[in-house]
């Protein structure tokens, strides 16, 4: 089986490394997972192909090693601790079969409540205050993926979905002072729990996607390109621009607002669109920014255009 390169480039001690170098995921016999169905086929595909190439830091994998123990205390207090009102089932692994294909995925709890015999699901995180202020879909994508396997493979109706959030950079200052700050370290963020259908038609056009990309990969053909969205694309901006002038008068989100403004300024005055990063290739938050054809004739083009 093939494998990453891991490098060791701050020296950390051998005990370090050994800790850090634990990893326990597993997507059991099926064929894609819940997590990696919800993201791009082409990073995927791509991590797939070149794993004996890439090269990943161990010091890399410091939160993902904090996320398992958190995984792992909460596990146990979810096992060590009983209710009358509800069933909780801890880390169970679900598949269902589609067509020739198994979905399978490991949900952190379900409290199927006594009342109704309906399905809480919940998900542990440990992650950044940003992404609670601000939200990740990928999130809602991937719950409701999570009250899908229920469905289909238990037979249960889901009753709401919520993300228990570690919060690694909180700060007690910050929430005493900012009205939009959590206000402790540890937060439920109630997660929106979509109708049957939508779920449904969600999951077959994400294995559709997969399966598409595997095809190509197979007979060499051109893998579906990453959506803005899979790229962590930041909003593109207009600046209102006077000529002479290099800084920027103001950046709008809106180009029709850009453009009245620099009309109100006068003749002298232009609109400059500055495109929003693609956070995840220019940064190669995917490992595979370099063997990626979409991602290079990008970096070609703008520097034959310079």
């Amino acid at each position: 089986e093939q494998s990453m390169k891991i490098t060791n480039n701050h020296n950390l001690p051998p005990f370090l490394v050994a800790a850090l170098s634990v990893d326990k995921y597993t997507k059991g016999d099926a064929d894609i997972s819940v997590t990696q169905l919800i993201d791009s086929p082409r990073v995927k595909v791509l991590q797939e192909d070149m794993a004996n190439e890439m090269e990943s830091d161990i010091s890399e994998k410091v939160w993902s090693v904090f996320g398992t123990a958190a995984h792992g205390v909460m596990e146990d207090a979810v096992n060590a601790t009983e209710s009358s009102d509800s069933v909780r089932l801890s880390e169970e692994r679900l598949n269902v079969q589609v067509d020739d294909w198994k979905v399978s995925g490991a949900i952190d709890l379900q409290e199927v409540h006594a009342s109704d015999g309906t399905v809480s699901i919940s998900d542990f995180k440990v992650t950044s205050v940003w992404s609670v202020i601000f939200g990740k879909k990928s999130w809602e994508q991937q719950l409701n993926a999570y009250a899908w396997l229920v469905r289909y493979a238990k037979d249960q109706e889901v009753r709401d979905l919520s993300i228990v959030a570690i919060l690694r950079d909180w700060q007690r200052r910050k929430a005493q002072l900012e009205d939009n700050y959590p206000s402790c370290p540890i937060t439920v963020v109630p997660i929106t729990l979509w109708d049957k259908e939508t779920q449904d038609a969600y999951m077959a056009e994400r294995i559709s996607i997969h399966r598409r990309a595997i095809y190509e990969q197979l007979t060499n053909g051109t893998v579906p390109f990453c959506t803005d969205e899979d790229r962590w694309k930041q909003a593109d901006k207009f600046a209102v621009m006077k000529k002479g002038r290099v800084r920027a008068i103001k950046l709008h989100d809106d180009l029709d607002n850009a453009e009245q403004h620099a009309h109100n300024m006068g003749a002298d005055h232009f609109v400059e669109t500055r495109k929003g990063k693609n956070t995840r290739c220019v940064d190669d938050w995917c490992g595979v920014a370099q063997w990626c054809d979409q991602y290079q004739s990008e970096v070609w083009g703008k520097e034959e255009s310079n």
